[in-house]
């Protein structure tokens, strides 16, 4: 009878604890878990419009020669949804924006949005990777460039010292 009554308490708790474990779960169901995520994650690469691109990066309406308007050196990524070599670049730019985060600022302008944009810079072909450091002129390159060669061209042109 002892045993029957302790086999009743362990059941009760097994029961209790798969309840309170699938309830505080993130994958229970009915609960919307959204909100509680946003506070940990960090944005580490944004998405430029017209305005914002010339705020932080070049006012081209302001200026006719090349003005670094950022704080940190940055790279631009001008893409497109539907663009393969766009889709291999994006997660070695997320990648490189955890990395070098408070070195540089990485950013992404869709083309097909900010289609003033990228006749701005030419943009004729994507992904279209512009190199933006503080001081000196901007450099182009193009193509899906491996991370390695991100990683060059952060320390070459972004990061040298002066």
């Amino acid at each position: 009878m002892k045993d029957l009554k302790y086999r009743h308490y362990l059941i009760i708790g097994m029961v209790v604890s798969v309840c309170f474990l699938t309830f505080c779960s993130d994958d229970s169901e009915g609960l919307d878990n959204s909100n509680i995520n946003i506070v940990n994650k960090k944005k580490f690469m944004e998405h430029l419009t017209k305005q914002t691109f010339k705020e932080k990066v070049f006012n081209y309406e302001k200026n006719k020669e090349w003005i670094y308007e950022g704080n940190l050196p940055c790279i631009v990524d001008f893409y497109a949804d539907w663009c393969a070599p766009c889709k291999m670049i994006a997660p070695i730019l997320e990648e490189l924006a955890k990395e070098y985060d408070g070195k540089i600022n990485i950013y992404k302008v869709n083309t097909e949005e900010e289609q003033e944009l990228a006749g701005m810079f030419g943009i004729k072909s994507i992904p279209s990777i512009l190199f933006c450091p503080k001081t000196g002129q901007p450099q182009m390159a193009m193509g899906a460039l491996p991370k390695q060669t991100f990683i060059t061209a952060i320390n070459d042109i972004l990061l040298k010292k002066n």
